[in-house]
């Protein structure tokens, strides 16, 4: 794409992403304004920003790839994150904001011993980084295809974007933008639906000519065990990953985190039917692509039907999709960082201002190692796939633990490490080594199933015959204990911060409002430019501009009045 009206569309919207990181660059005065919201995010805000974590280029390269080759199994296999997003609404999320913690690494703490953390903290920091990293190359390379622009300095510029706003602002600087990338990117997918299938010759054309499996719920290599292993994965994932954990914490009740996680669940409900068509069509349309050439359906059919301003709009909401995942997971990385290696280890004095101080220094280092990561992505071939198998081998042995621990009170700091480090080995070993020992190699189903189903194994185990012993994990009475000091903190919790985070509360949300105002302008201009899908694009604007109202109704129900120690102490959050 060589258009200027596309481009325009992709700067200016870049240039207001960025305008909104800066808004926010005086509210975080705490760890906990700056890395929880003041712990009162808005549940929706918090379940639309969990939702656009998801996104990456892999929704539209990966299972865009896989709806043109196999059709429906693509939506069937995202329905697995509904089912492990409704299984973490009822057991998982609200526990999460009962443990009290600012983050997941400090509950690890506090229920599993410093050495587990200090494990966890190592590893988890270095597949995030090395993953987000990894995962930034397809977007630049996207970017840099799309506006003729050389690969390297679309992949700094695009990480020093990405880093820069999630640096000075904190977690509401990362909602707002997520929140901005869903509306634009809902926006452009509903535009290009009626378009593909306007091109395809409508739902006739479109059956027409496809194979007769294309609607099967199952197809391929991706049969019923592998849907039921992503089943399992993701209850683990979107219940434990450290990115989604700060969702449950940042809201103001177990309650709230609830309905982030039901939110998430009918977004994935729905969704998937509406990301997943258009490259479905594109086979109608065009039915010889085949091998890696199948992973630019999206951005084919994209092309093949938007008009210029239109298509900028997509390629905008594509890889700012990307960058919502990046910079959560560098987010919860730098917050994980400052509150407990910094704060809890090297500094526990530390004032606010030194730790966010911190917090925003820790977020351009570990953006910058992202940046590096994705630069040697091209010197280093396969590497992306790589590191999509250091997510599956570590997923399972990281997060099925901590998980157990929220129901457990027989689980140690010990057999935590060995749960751990036996998934670990286990898994590396069928990955790495198997196959060249052994000549046998693990369906990707099975893969998932061992990584996830070996540690619960171990941890059933363990806990069964802890039951018969009746043993009670010391670990858990010193949780306990310090439970009931964070009540007491609590309790002598200042009327003054409450009343400065329902301040920094309303202002994102008259931000959000001021974003979706923004974005219905946009796509009315974008209606009068375009030559194509002017209809379309004038009613999804209209929807916009009405949708403006939700944030904004909320931004007035929440009460700036000077909070006294009485009143806050009746109505602040347990």
């Amino acid at each position: 794409m060589n258009n200027t009206t596309d481009t325009i569309v992709i700067l200016v919207f870049s240039a207001f992403v960025m305008g909104i990181g800066m808004l926010f660059a005086r509210t975080g005065r705490n760890l906990k304004s700056f890395f929880a919201g003041g712990e009162a995010v808005p549940w929706f805000i918090g379940g639309l920003s969990l939702f656009m974590s998801f996104f990456s280029a892999g929704t539209f390269v990966a299972w865009g790839s896989i709806a043109y080759k196999h059709g429906w199994v693509a939506i069937t296999i995202q329905w697995t994150m509904c089912i492990g997003a409704l299984v973490t609404a009822l057991y998982l999320a609200p526990r999460w904001k009962r443990t009290g913690a600012l983050t997941a690494a400090e509950f690890i703490r506090e229920r599993l011993g410093l050495p587990v953390q200090k494990t966890y903290i190592f590893i988890f920091t270095l597949v995030s980084v090395f993953i987000k990293g990894s995962v930034l190359y397809p977007v630049a390379k996207l970017v840099s295809a799309s506006l003729d622009l050389p690969l390297v300095p679309c992949t700094i510029g695009l990480g020093l974007f990405m880093i820069a706003y999630t640096a000075v602002g904190g977690l509401w600087a990362v909602m707002v933008t997520d929140i901005l990338q869903f509306v634009v990117l809902s926006a452009a997918v509903f535009i290009l639906l009626p378009l593909s299938f306007n091109k395809v010759g409508g739902w006739e054309g479109f059956t027409s000519k496809i194979p007769d499996d294309f609607f099967n719920l199952l197809n391929g290599e991706y049969t019923l065990g592998f849907v039921a292993a992503f089943v399992i994965y993701h209850i683990c994932y979107i219940g434990g990953n450290w990115t989604m954990v700060q969702r449950y914490t940042s809201v103001d009740s177990e309650k709230s985190a609830k309905k982030v996680a039901f939110l998430f669940a009918g977004l994935y409900l729905i969704s998937p039917v509406i990301w997943m068509f258009p490259p479905m069509i594109y086979k109608a349309i065009n039915p010889a692509l085949t091998g890696l050439d199948t992973e630019n359906a999206y951005l084919m059919i994209c092309k093949l039907v938007l008009p210029p301003g239109l298509l900028g709009l997509m390629l905008t909401g594509m890889y700012f999709s990307t960058s919502a995942s990046a910079n959560t997971a560098l987010n919860v990385v730098s917050a994980v960082f400052t509150n407990d290696i910094y704060k809890g280890m090297v500094n526990p004095g530390a004032s606010d201002r030194q730790l966010i101080r911190v917090a925003r220094g820790s977020s351009w280092f570990f953006g910058l190692g992202m940046i590096g990561i994705a630069l040697l992505v091209p010197a280093a071939g396969g590497i992306v796939e790589v590191v999509l198998s250091i997510s599956a081998i570590s997923g399972g042995p990281l997060l099925a633990p901590p998980l157990w621990a929220l129901f457990s009170k027989r689980l140690n700091g010990r057999t935590t490490l060995w749960v751990t480090c036996i998934g670990l080995c286990v898994n590396l070993f069928f990955k790495t080594l198997a196959p060249s020992l052994l000549d046998f190699k693990l369906s990707r189903g099975m893969e998932t199933i061992v990584g996830v189903g070996l540690p619960l194994l171990l941890l059933l185990a363990y806990e069964l015959w802890a039951r018969s012993k009746n043993l009670i994990a010391s670990e858990y009475t010193i949780y306990m204990l310090s439970k009931d000091q964070r009540r007491q903190v609590a309790e002598e919790a200042d009327a003054e911060e409450a009343l400065l985070v329902q301040k920094q509360n309303r202002f994102g949300l008259q931000v959000i409002t001021g974003a979706l105002l923004f974005t219905a302008v946009m796509l009315y201009i974008l209606s009068l430019l375009t030559t194509d899908g002017t209809w379309i694009t004038a009613a999804i604007a209209t929807v916009v501009l009405f949708s403006a109202l939700i944030p904004f109704l909320a931004a007035r129900k929440v009460s700036l009045e000077p909070i006294t120690q009485s009143t806050f102490e009746e109505t602040r959050p347990l």
